[in-house]
């Protein structure tokens, strides 16, 4: 089986080894020759893997769950080690740890890094930073897909007009979301620059915006964002991954106007407004609401960067943001509001129930028929469990590694959600270039499991378990 699961991986590779390629021509083209010989050895490597990979003999036998899980466990393990290359082989002088620490931090689209100051690196490293959260990004998307069998019956139901389960289509599948998602990482860089942003921070932008990166290639936002306007379209085009991937495709090119394709989506819409309202209405004075609005996109669609704002700190309601996210097809992470909704309304009903006990009370979502059953809330209760117990897990370690309380719990949200240190969450100034080897191995291991959910862990676990 493990055979398949490397042919399934083949693809990553070679894509690697064509943006591989593009870095290459692009240093070739305005003279940045400093890590150029870095990128022939991240081609040669992938470009051999890849095609090992594919030309193994693989077995007809259909895939397990486990199977599936295990190789979403290896890719987000093995690629990041192709992605380390160029930054090993930098004139930087980067430890092995370092520039591991840095792919799986762009990988996973976290956005850690281990640079003090981003000026002094070369801009071709800086684009290939965002070329590893664009690849984590589109893995992710493939990585849900080839894991839909886990995840709810209701979810599907947003995907069926696009997205076919049979495998005999996998293929065609995987083009349609190459293709979406290259197109919307086109719009987003075409958009940056009609708003007069210069093309290498459009380029860089678009890759991090569409994979919910947190990679900036300045040191700060502000050096790039100067007025309103660019902040009103920032804050629209970081919603591309916090929506549905699909929606903007189901909104222009469906047949049938099915609300069930809608259903997340709308409810997200309200979520939206309703946060943008409040902030609107009490937390903004003296023209701030543009700056927080940007907070509120970033931490919704756990980007994470925002722009310098001292006039008030809203530190706290970032990080519930943070933890609720996005769509449940989209580049974010967190807990997905749709799930969280469901609980809570069907908390409600269940109270309501013992004190109303001759009425009935439907367990549906707004605008839509689709109900929620008892064994989807149940795996909402274990989602959000398995985060609490993977917090503590995770803020203990980093208290262990003499970290401050306040910023271990902060930090292990951040990490857990797959979203950048900011000045929104006070820890703008947090150095990971001199953690210790344990705490970077920790923030490594938990930046995989927050993509990939601890729940799909903990399955690995109990399959190696019942074994033995």
């Amino acid at each position: 089986m493990l055979k398949i699961q490397l042919r399934y991986l083949s693809f990553f590779f070679g894509l690697i080894s064509v943006l591989s390629f593009f870095n290459i021509i692009y240093s070739y083209y305005l003279n940045w020759y400093l890590n150029l010989n870095t990128y022939y050895f991240s081609l040669l490597s992938s470009l051999i893997i890849s095609l090992f990979f594919f030309n193994l003999k693989v077995s007809k036998a259909k895939l397990t769950i486990f199977d599936k899980i295990l190789t979403v466990f290896l890719g987000y393990i093995l690629i990041p080690l192709i992605l380390s290359i160029p930054f090993y082989f930098s004139i930087y002088n980067l430890t092995f740890l370092n520039s591991y620490f840095e792919a799986v931090s762009g990988f996973t689209s976290t956005g850690f890094t281990i640079f003090d100051n981003i000026k002094n690196v070369d801009q071709s490293l800086i684009l290939w930073r965002s070329v590893t959260q664009w690849i984590g990004g589109l893995y992710f998307l493939f990585s849900i897909i080839f894991l839909i069998d886990i995840y709810d019956e209701s979810f599907k139901k947003t995907l069926t007009n696009y997205i076919s389960f049979n495998s005999s289509e996998i293929f065609k599948q995987a083009i349609k979301i190459f293709l979406l998602y290259s197109f919307l990482t086109l719009t987003i860089f075409i958009i940056l620059n009609i708003f007069s942003l210069r093309s290498f921070d459009s380029l860089n932008l678009a890759f991090t915006l569409i994979s919910s990166g947190g990679f900036l290639p300045v040191n700060d936002l502000s050096n790039i964002i100067k007025d309103n306007s660019q902040i009103i379209i920032l804050s629209v085009l970081m919603l591309l991954s916090f929506f549905s991937i699909f929606f903007i495709y189901n909104l222009l090119f469906l047949r049938s106007r099915n609300i069930n394709f809608f259903y997340e989506d709308l409810h997200l819409i309200i979520y939206l407004i309703v946060v943008g309202a409040l902030f609107l209405l009490f937390f903004s004075f003296n023209e701030s609401f543009f700056y927080n609005f940007l907070s509120v996109t970033s931490s919704m669609s756990n980007i994470g960067f925002t722009l310098q704002n001292d006039d008030l700190d809203f530190n706290f309601i970032y990080l519930i943001l943070v933890i609720i996210g996005g769509s449940f097809f989209s580049t974010s992470s967190g807990l997905r509001f749709i799930k969280i909704y469901s609980l809570f309304k069907y908390s409600l009903n269940q109270i309501l129930s013992f004190s109303k006990p001759k009425n009935i009370f439907m367990n549906k979502l707004i605008f839509t028929n689709i109900n929620f059953d008892f064994n989807e809330i149940c795996k909402y209760f274990l989602t959000i469990l398995i985060f609490i117990l993977s917090l503590l897990l995770l803020t203990t370690f980093l208290c262990l590694s003499s970290i401050d309380f306040e910023s271990s719990f902060k930090l292990s949200i951040l990490t857990l959600m797959n979203t950048v240190n900011s000045s929104a969450y006070g820890l703008a100034d947090f150095d990971f270039n001199n953690l210790q080897f344990f705490t970077k191995y920790c923030l490594i291991f938990f930046m995989i499991i927050g993509r990939v959910e601890l729940l799909t862990f903990l399955l690995i676990l109990r399959k190696f378990l019942l074994k033995n």
